[in-house]
């Protein structure tokens, strides 16, 4: 006879053996979920190099770049059965202060992001106690309210579609700064749209051109070339105060 130390570690093993392959097949099964149809556009709208001190905990004075951007994105074929959110952001990608002769060596620095929930499933906890309990969940409805109101807002969606994007004059989250502490005049910059997609179980996926493995297919979008204008205030009679991309 087993005693019931035996049979419990047994029933555990079991549990845990299950678990694994329940949650490989789940991890694979994406695959059958291609995402053939992910589309995003980013454009410049608006770019100035400013000096001083871009955050709150900087020591010193020096040039930052602020950037402003359409985004057009529908990212919605990234969710699936096996996806918990999507994490986007716009990246701005110029030539670094340390290039030398024909090597070219790109500084990436994220300018904005945001995180996207998966819709909440029919079978989830909070949807299983308010069909079975709507009592208990009349209670928390003001809290949640409240809770909701004073959160950020969540970029505006079509069709209530999540992972469909459609930003205008959107400002920048994150200001650019370099090492040398100079971003005036830097030319050959683009504006790209990125994700990483953020599973319940498996592998992380990130969208194409990253170098990332594994990746999603789609079309990554990616600006026109444009330059940092002069230092904004400069007393050089050439210095633009505001540098602004005509629409075409």
């Amino acid at each position: 006879m087993h005693s019931s130390l035996n049979r419990a570690q047994a029933v555990f093993g079991f549990f845990t053996t299950v678990a694994f392959f329940v949650a490989a097949l789940a991890a694979l099964s994406v695959l059958l979920h291609p995402a053939d149809d992910v589309t995003s556009s980013v454009e410049l709208k608006n770019v100035q190099v400013i000096k001083g001190r871009p955050h709150y905990y900087s020591t010193k004075k020096e040039e930052y770049a602020r950037i402003q951007f359409d985004l057009d994105a529908d990212l919605s074929p990234l969710f699936n059965w096996n996806t918990k959110q999507l994490f986007v952001y716009v990246l701005a990608s110029y030539p670094s202060s340390s290039s030398k002769g024909n090597a070219t060596v790109n500084s990436e620095s994220i300018i904005w992001d945001t995180i996207i929930p998966a819709p909440e499933s029919p079978y989830s906890l909070a949807s299983l106690r308010e069909r079975f309990f709507p009592a208990s969940t009349k209670s928390s409805v003001s809290s949640n309210r409240n809770k909701a109101s004073s959160k950020n807002r969540k970029p505006s969606t079509k069709n209530n579609r999540p992972g469909v994007l459609r930003l205008r004059n959107q400002k920048p989250k994150y200001q650019i700064t370099d090492i040398t502490g100079k971003m005036a005049e830097r030319g050959n910059a683009t504006l790209i749209v990125g994700w990483n997609v953020q599973p319940w179980v498996g592998a992380l996926w990130w969208s194409p051109g990253t170098g990332a493995v594994p990746r999603t297919t789609g079309q990554a979008g990616r600006s026109k070339a444009f330059d940092f204008p002069a230092l904004k205030g400069s007393n050089r009679p050439d210095a633009a105060k505001e540098h602004k991309v005509q629409e075409s």
